[in-house]
């Protein structure tokens, strides 16, 4: 059986950190994917996926990435159900992060303070891939020469 999902698209708003009862990290977030091919209007539709990723990827989505971060996300499709207040059943599919990488250069996103300076002690970098695989090796981002422009953002 195969399920995997690859998303390229903005976060519409700054992804929200939680943990289960038992401490686990679970960060949500809405990723605006716009689609390849126009309308009848000419105009490329988008399409808006909830995700949710867990444990480190959570915490370092949560910590490194803010609303318009152009990022890259390899995920499954996860169905679960529940019922809400009124009694009724609600069927729910989420995007299941298990990789999260930025693809923008420092210096093109938004809100880069060109002044800023490395903290010591800091030796994640969120340019690189945001998931389950090992981070000790240090990994140049293929796509660190993307841009893409401001109004270009369905949001």
């Amino acid at each position: 059986m195969l399920n995997r999902v690859i998303l390229t698209g903005r976060l519409t708003k700054d992804p929200v950190l939680q943990y289960t009862p038992n401490g686990t990290a679970v960060t949500s977030f809405s990723l605006a994917v716009k689609r390849n091919f126009p309308n009848q209007q000419g105009e490329n539709d988008t399409d808006f996926f909830n995700c949710i990723c867990w444990r480190k990827t959570a915490e370092n989505v949560a910590n490194f990435m803010k609303k318009g971060s152009l990022v890259g996300v390899d995920a499954r499709l996860q169905s679960r159900n529940y019922q809400n207040e009124q009694g009724q059943r609600v069927f729910v599919v989420e995007v299941n992060a298990e990789t999260v990488q930025f693809l923008e250069n420092k210096n093109h996103q938004r809100g880069y303070n060109h002044n800023s300076k490395k903290r010591s002690g800091d030796s994640f970098d969120p340019y690189n891939s945001v998931g389950n695989s090992n981070h000790s090796e240090n990994r140049s981002n293929p796509f660190r020469e993307y841009d893409e422009q401001d109004d270009d953002l369905p949001f």
